[in-house]
């Protein structure tokens, strides 16, 4: 067995969701959240990190890292446990990061996440961001989603992804995988093709340019139900960060194409579970109705907090909504949750030792 498998097994020993190898440092996991070192390793040298990360790559895939300098790719199988793999360059040397990918597809309720993202699976059509920093587990939450798809429809279901993480079976739906830089060049080039396909349900790993909004936004507009995520925080700031790419010309026809097929919004972040360890999330949730869609093609994007907070009974709520639940039921601490809460002020009242040093009193 090579050497970074055994290091990818010990992460399932020891729970940890990543690995990080760079030179000059010994390997390390991180586990609940935390990076820490790996019991008994050494410091590795920069060729034992260039040994190491080649080990498990192809031809191919060594001819792309050589050219480029970086590659994401997803190693293993169901049986062994598969891993999201990203190379890198930096002044030391090589890196890496590996993160390890649940064999199993989540169900939401295994994830803590609300009930009521299960209406968004019954959308005709529209544009369904997930949203949140790196790390916060939105690859779970949409293979969560479209495993529920899959499970309850005859549709035909085309991910774009990079990597290709959780693998999905053909269940009552036909589902094509594809990968990036292995299946497709870039995920533009790929919704054009998905688009010729039949396609009812179309993911897009990432939302990341112009080029790749512009055509989610078409293919949510001529009838396809689009899932994608953004590297942003809650609903208002996802909304503005698709309007503003564009440039100042474009911005009113976005506004009313973002107006008609917004069909959700879900944020998230992950905090550290204070009663049995790992990590829980704290969520955002907005569905499109006529009151979002109004803001949205007059420009009245701050306002969308106000449609949240009226939308309680139909499944909405703010990120402070949820982390005010999860301070309440003692399930995180209520300082880490004022570090993402959003309106601090407001937030102050739930913390037992009023405002940390530098806070807004």
């Amino acid at each position: 067995m090579a050497t970074i498998d055994r290091l990818l097994d010990l992460m399932k020993t020891w729970a940890a969701s990543d690995l990080h190898l760079k030179s000059g440092m010994k390997p390390r996991f991180r586990i609940q959240g935390q990076l820490q070192d790996v019991e008994g390793a050494q410091v590795m040298s920069r060729d034992e990190v260039e040994r190491l990360t080649r080990e498990i790559l192809s031809e191919e895939q060594e001819r792309y890292y050589r050219e480029d300098g970086e590659i994401d790719f997803a190693y293993g199988d169901v049986k062994s446990g598969r891993f999201r793999c990203n190379y890198f360059q930096e002044h030391r040397g090589p890196g890496a990061v590996f993160r390890r990918i649940p064999v199993q597809i989540p169900q939401l309720k295994e994830l803590n996440l609300p009930a009521s993202l299960e209406a968004l699976i019954h959308c005709r059509s529209g544009l369904v961001l997930v949203t949140g920093p790196t790390g916060s587990g939105k690859t779970s939450t949409l293979a969560a989603l479209l495993d529920l798809v899959n499970t309850q429809y005859r549709k035909h279901i085309i991910t774009l992804e990079d990597p290709i993480e959780y693998l999905h079976p053909s269940k009552k739906s036909v589902v094509h995988q594809r990968g990036l830089h292995y299946d497709l060049t870039d995920f533009a080039s790929g919704i054009k093709a998905a688009l010729r396909e039949d396609p009812d349900i179309l993911l897009i790993g990432e939302m990341r340019d112009l080029e790749t909004i512009r055509l989610a936004l078409t293919a949510a507009e001529v009838g396809c139900l689009v899932f994608a995520t953004l590297h942003t925080n809650g609903s208002a700031q996802s909304i503005d960060r698709i309007i503003d790419v564009f440039p100042a010309d474009e911005q009113p026809q976005i506004r009313a194409m973002l107006s008609m097929s917004l069909a959700g919004v879900v944020s998230q972040v992950l905090l550290t579970r204070t009663d049995t360890g790992g990590r829980l999330p704290a969520t955002e949730v907005l569905f499109g109705n006529p009151a979002v869609s109004n803001l949205i093609r007059e420009n009245k994007i701050q306002e969308i907090t106000s449609v949240i907070q009226a939308g309680k009974q139909q499944g909405m709520h703010t990120l402070d909504d949820s982390l005010v639940q999860l301070v309440t039921k003692k399930l995180v601490s209520a300082e880490e949750a004022y570090s993402y809460a959003e309106n601090k002020g407001w937030f102050e009242q739930f913390l037992p030792m009023g405002p940390p040093e530098g806070g807004t009193r």
